[in-house]
């Protein structure tokens, strides 16, 4: 199926871009051709629980140095991304079991990319950018 329409992100991790309520537009095709990009929202199977779906944002790319850190934020550190991953976390970094919690995800478990937003009306379009800005490491 190239798009789905329904609510499709349950939880507060993707909070404020996806409340539970919002109903989204999602497509897989990108996951086929590799089209998956840092700032997207996927949709993936949770390593956790494979009957399970999650729904994060791409932090990082095979190769990417990333700087992470714990939901305090005392504890910061740096994680490469291995080949054939991604690096997934929430908007809602307080509350968010992803990336930081349970590592890398195998390219694999991405089942398809949220793009747009058609409801609530009052926030319809394309999603916005992570409020967290993106966290990669130079050294």
């Amino acid at each position: 199926m190239f798009c789905r329409v329904r609510p499709m992100c349950s939880g507060p991790s993707m909070e404020p871009t996806i409340q539970n309520s919002d109903i989204v537009f999602a497509e897989n095709l990108s996951r086929h051709f590799y089209g998956i990009q840092r700032g997207d929202i996927v949709i993936a199977k949770s390593p956790n629980d494979p009957k399970s779906n999650i729904c994060k944002r791409v932090i990082g790319l095979e190769g990417d140095k990333i700087l992470t850190n714990s939901s305090s934020d005392f504890f910061k550190s740096h994680s490469y991304v291995p080949t054939g991953h991604v690096w997934l976390e929430g908007d809602n970094l307080k509350n968010s079991t992803d990336s930081r919690y349970y590592g890398p995800i195998p390219y694999g478990l991405i089942r398809g990319r949220i793009f747009f937003k058609i409801w609530p009306l009052s926030d319809f379009g394309f999603l916005r950018d992570s409020p967290n800005g993106y966290r990669f490491s130079d050294d």
